[in-house]
């Protein structure tokens, strides 16, 4: 089957010209398929926050191989992936970043090691590997004509979510360009605490008061939220301000929510 799309996510940055050449890679190869790039700010080497945007983003893409590069393993024994979901295929390292979104894509239902034929840098697979992958996938290959099946892949370690009577505790899983502070826990868990109208919002640095509402207006500007956001995750925000730079806090950090002092 063949693609007209190959979507692109990666802690690459744009300072570089990694991208470009992941780009060249694959137009030299499929010059008629069309790249989308996702993200390339993802944080560099952060691979749980590369995977739920990934996972995040993909059920709004059209039908496409997902080529997704953060490899902190490159160069290791780690191995190279052709994920097949049902309405989409992935491609990147076994190291859990691809899961997600093969979940999110109506699950995996078939995976393949990439065989590794040729020389390649140690460094920069995403170019040597993986985009060449995408890039034929598009064109119609076969994904088991790539490597043997597994089934054995790395999967990433659930995020702590822990919801008690007045209190909820999270992992962060994303901090957006706003610096709005996505939580891995979900309304459902602050419902099972209890928890309404003011609370407080806790860093491993900070504690601030915020307000449980809807969106960035229920508070006033400079006033601190805790909201449901796009994906379904609880977040934290601040109305015309960055939440992650109020609470000093990044993905993988812990957040904990509890009563307000006031509240009665």
């Amino acid at each position: 089957m063949a693609y007209r799309w190959i979507s692109f996510t990666s802690d690459y940055g744009l300072h570089d010209g990694f991208v470009a050449a992941c780009h060249g890679v694959i137009a030299g190869i499929a010059p008629d398929v069309r790249v989308l790039d996702v993200t390339h700010l993802v944080p560099p080497q952060q691979v749980r926050s590369g995977a739920a945007v990934l996972a995040q983003t993909v059920p709004s893409l059209p039908k496409a191989v997902h080529l997704a590069v953060v490899d902190p393993g490159v160069g290791t024994e780690r191995r190279g992936l052709v994920v097949v979901a049902t309405h989409g295929i992935l491609v990147g390292p076994d190291n859990g970043l691809l899961l997600p979104a093969a979940e999110a894509l109506g699950g995996m239902y078939a995976a393949y090691v990439i065989d590794v034929r040729t020389p390649t840098s140690a460094t920069f697979h995403g170019r040597d590997i993986f985009a060449p992958t995408a890039a034929r996938l598009a064109l119609g290959a076969h994904p088991g004509s790539f490597g043997p099946a597994i089934r054995d892949l790395v999967r990433l370690p659930e995020p702590l979510v822990a919801a008690f009577p007045g209190k909820l505790v999270s992992d962060v899983l994303t901090v957006d360009h706003f610096g709005n502070v996505q939580l891995a826990a979900s309304p459902a868990d602050l419902e099972l605490t209890g928890l309404t109208g003011e609370v407080t919002v806790h860093s491993e640095h900070v504690a601030v008061s915020a307000a449980i509402g809807r969106t960035f207006a229920d508070v006033p500007r400079g006033a601190n939220l805790v909201y449901t956001d796009s994906a379904g995750k609880l977040a934290v925000a601040v109305n015309g301000g960055s939440a992650a730079s109020v609470l000093r806090i990044g993905p993988t950090e812990e957040c904990t929510i509890t009563a307000s002092p006031t509240a009665t």
